[in-house]
């Protein structure tokens, strides 16, 4: 009876060592990669005044300009936060941030689109500035939160509404063209999104040197068991291939950190009616507009031209 006792001891034991190293390995695997951003990685750095200028960011801007912070509460009852100029025209832009940034970070589209005279929202993701939640959404759950600040600016004002997103902002306006959208909804524009969060995380891992797939299937299965979210399910191709809305692809042919082959994937599964693509020769990570500067707002516009967005 010994003997049982301590077999049943230890195989209690194992059971429970292996619970504890699953919650602690997949609370720092989850912290690290899909827990809470606060940090603007790519402005936030030791050398910020060079940041600043790559990314010809100007953070005064926002000072000068009357946006009124506003809120609305997503799909699972999170409180999202945005910033609303309703200039009260005709036509409105949605504006969505990367991974580990914050709206901030769109002062050169903001400023752009301001000086075409759109009205202008610049969103702050889950898990991202004051935006409520735990799990970065990696553009799948995005996807719905910007559905809801669709009927957000549906209701502030009648205009027609453009949404550009970048990095993972970018992947979330993929996952977006994918849904049933109002009519009013006339144009996205993605620059570096990732065609699937499998495969960037994993990328990721790989450059890092750690064991991709042992690492992701621990990262998937926490999760999906405590925040409901299967990381499998953020193929933004499978979204992409059911839009109904042209889409205006940008990418940097020397990015690292996303590689430009996601969003050649993007646009092949694109309708070819409703589709563009600028791959720029120079530009490394979310790099295109500041590489390309008035000519990245001539492609723009040009794709507004063709698809006779705002005639």
């Amino acid at each position: 009876m010994k003997i049982v006792a301590w077999i049943l001891i230890g195989i209690i034991s194992l059971i429970l060592l292996g619970l504890i190293y699953y919650l602690v390995a997949g609370s720092i695997i989850f912290h690290i990669s899909l827990g809470r951003k606060t940090l603007k990685k790519r402005v936030k750095k030791s050398n910020l005044k060079d940041n600043l200028e790559k990314y010809r960011i100007d953070l005064c801007w926002w000072d000068n300009i009357p946006f009124k912070k506003v809120s609305i509460l997503s799909f699972d009852n999170l409180k999202l936060v945005g910033h609303f100029l309703n200039l009260k025209n005709e036509n409105t832009v949605i504006l969505v941030h990367g991974y580990s940034a914050n709206y901030k970070e769109m002062q050169q589209y903001a400023k752009f689109f301001y000086q075409k005279n759109f009205n202008i929202l610049c969103v702050e993701n889950r898990a991202h500035g004051e935006s409520e939640g735990d799990c970065v959404g990696m553009g799948y759950l995005d996807r719905k939160d910007l559905l809801k600040w669709i009927d957000f600016v549906n209701k502030e004002c009648q205009s027609k509404i453009v949404v550009l997103g970048i990095s993972m902002g970018a992947s979330a306006v993929c996952c977006l063209s994918g849904e049933k959208l109002p009519n009013n909804v006339v144009g996205l524009i993605s620059d570096s999104a990732f065609d699937s969060a499998e495969k960037e995380i994993k990328y990721i891992l790989r450059k890092a040197g750690i064991f991709k797939n042992i690492i992701y299937k621990h990262l998937r299965s926490y999760t999906k068991r405590l925040y409901d979210f299967d990381l499998n399910e953020a193929n933004m191709l499978k979204f992409v291939e059911k839009t109904q809305v042209p889409i205006l692809y940008f990418h940097g042919k020397q990015d690292k950190y996303v590689l430009p082959e996601n969003t050649v994937n993007l646009y092949n599964a694109t309708k070819e009616s409703l589709r563009d693509l600028v791959l720029v020769e120079e530009a490394d990570h979310v790099m295109s507009y500041p590489v390309l500067g008035n000519l990245y707002e001539r492609k723009i516009n040009s794709f507004f031209r063709k698809y006779h967005i705002f005639d």
